[in-house]
């Protein structure tokens, strides 16, 4: 997830994202219109002695607003900072931490599958959020009595971040609930299939909250269910990709030097054309004196009029910035350097750059479909592929 990086705490660089910008005035303007009503919820439920009166003239409610709501994501990212500092103890790089419209997100470059990490790491966020809503109630409580501002904003926290880390611990998978939820389920059984039930429990979840928040007309309810239901799916099937490629190399799977299509850089566009039409293929390695020199594609070849492709030739339109891998790569890896980079096939080359196959989706889709029926990835090693269409990945 992007955003503008405001600072590094740790080592860990951390970003707002743009819907941040909009949902902290939001709250500010929530909290603020309503605060009457909280004062009088805090002082039902804490006995805090607060005078709504008091709290009602000038800008007042506003700027209670923003402290109540200030505070609120400073908490969020204080539990961002607890899953993030007990994974970095058990050795996982974290990328980033984002606040963004629902809340916090810590970006991880790998997801740990030992269960006793996963467990410590998800459970650390909850616990550091009842840790903020302690200390926000000591303040609260030491607070001298007719301070109605900070006996407001600091009973609001406090009740605040513990209603926050129960909600969070809710199974809904990737929840930190969740990811507790997988952590126990991984000790007695594998990590993708524990992932899968996990998955399924907070897909469950996701569609309760989205009926709840259309019943009552609760729009960031219906976001939230729409993310986790999305998040879970998503990585649920990024787990099992993993498991599927486990031990999976790219010289597995990929279609061979000796069976692969290549065009030389003079080929002119219009012949470029011709070739895709017949061969049913929409990129090919571009080869200069048997050297690898771009990657072109039917996009690049759409990109001249037609009634200029004659006078074209490949080196015009090819991309020469090519991401190749090795075939001594992982096809996991490979597939997410394609995503990474946008990409729907990778040129393969040996220690001395040379050409020795082609890595497209459709060879990883066909790997994946043959592997999930019991088979291995010899059996498509050397097949030669017909089309690059569209594939799950």
């Amino acid at each position: 997830m992007r955003g503008l990086k405001i600072g590094t705490v740790l080592g860990i660089p951390v970003r707002l994202n743009w819907t941040f910008l909009i949902v902290l005035p939001l709250f500010a303007y929530l909290i603020g219109s309503q605060v009457g009503m909280i004062a009088e919820v805090m002082n039902q439920a804490l006995g805090a002695g607060i005078d709504p009166a008091a709290l009602a003239g000038g800008l007042t409610p506003w700027a209670l607003g923003l402290a109540a709501a200030l505070g609120l994501f400073l908490g969020v990212l204080l539990h961002e900072f607890g899953h993030s500092i007990v994974a970095m103890r058990y050795g996982y790089e974290i990328e980033s931490i984002t606040l963004w419209l629902l809340g916090g997100l810590a970006s991880f470059t790998e997801f740990p599958e030992d269960w006793k990490h996963e467990f410590w790491i998800a459970i650390a966020g909850p616990v550091v959020s009842v840790g903020v809503g302690v200390v926000c109630y000591v303040v609260f409580a030491v607070a001298p009595v007719g301070s109605d501002a900070v006996l407001f904003v600091f009973s609001y926290l406090a009740l605040l971040n513990v209603v926050l880390a129960g909600f969070n611990m809710l199974p809904a998978f990737p929840m930190d609930g969740g990811r507790v939820l997988r952590a126990l389920l991984a000790r007695n059984q594998p990590h993708a299939q524990a992932t899968q039930r996990a998955a399924a429990v907070g897909k469950a979840f996701a569609f309760i909250m989205g009926l709840i928040g259309l019943l009552n007309f609760q729009l960031l309810l219906i976001v939230l269910a729409f993310f986790i239901y999305m998040a879970a799916s998503g990585e649920a099937q990024q787990t099992t990709l993993k498991a599927a490629f486990a031990d999976v190399t790219v010289g597995d799977v990929m279609t061979r030097q000796e069976d692969l299509h290549t065009v030389t850089a003079d080929t002119s566009v219009a012949e470029l054309m011709d070739r895709m039409f017949e061969e049913r293929h929409t990129g090919y390695p571009v080869l200069q004196g048997g050297e690898l020199v771009g990657m072109v594609t039917l996009a690049d070849a759409q990109s001249v009029r037609e009634v200029e492709r004659d006078a074209y030739r490949v080196a015009d339109v090819m991309a020469t910035n090519v991401v190749a891998v090795g075939p001594e790569t992982d096809a996991m890896t490979a597939l997410q350097t394609m995503q990474e980079h946008g990409v729907g096939r990778l040129p393969v080359v040996d220690r001395q750059e040379r050409l020795v196959g082609l890595l497209s989706r459709s060879d990883l889709m066909t790997a994946f479909n043959i592997i999930q029926t019991g088979g291995t990835p010899s059996l498509i090693t050397g097949r030669r592929q017909t089309e690059d269409g569209p594939g799950v990945f």
